[in-house]
């Protein structure tokens, strides 16, 4: 319960600071933390390439295999390589991590994403490697 308690005091703090610089394997470590159970990677894979509710995936935009461009499903706009290892500067940056989960889990699951549903994700994009 200290985890937990101790996790979510991170991330609140993390939304009041200025963004700062952190890894994808730590940013998956304090959404695990916050969640008490290990991230399953093999679930992020299938929740990513699911419809959740709405009309879209997160595949929808950034591609089955988001190791190369996307492209954003109603504006056209490219969208750069999801996965950390294609693209470092994805999930380098907390803030930035919890603005993008907060809006696309919206259009895609109709509402925020949890703690284990960002986990199992990041967890699965971490596995993709070059």
């Amino acid at each position: 319960m200290a985890q937990l308690t101790f996790a979510a005091l991170l991330l609140t703090l993390a939304s009041l600071l200025p963004a700062h610089a952190i890894t994808p394997a730590e940013q998956l470590s304090a959404y695990t933390a916050q969640t008490g159970a290990p991230a399953q990677a093999a679930r992020g894979q299938k929740f990513f390439n699911s419809r959740q509710g709405k009309d879209w995936s997160c595949a929808s935009c950034h591609g089955a295999s988001p190791t190369g461009p996307g492209k954003h499903a109603s504006t056209g706009k490219l969208i750069a390589p999801l996965a950390p290892a294609f693209n470092p500067e994805r999930f380098a940056d907390s803030a930035k991590t919890e603005k993008w989960f907060r809006r696309n889990c919206k259009d895609v699951v109709g509402r925020e994403c949890s703690a284990a549903e960002k986990a199992d994700v990041l967890a699965w994009l971490i596995t993709l490697k070059p």
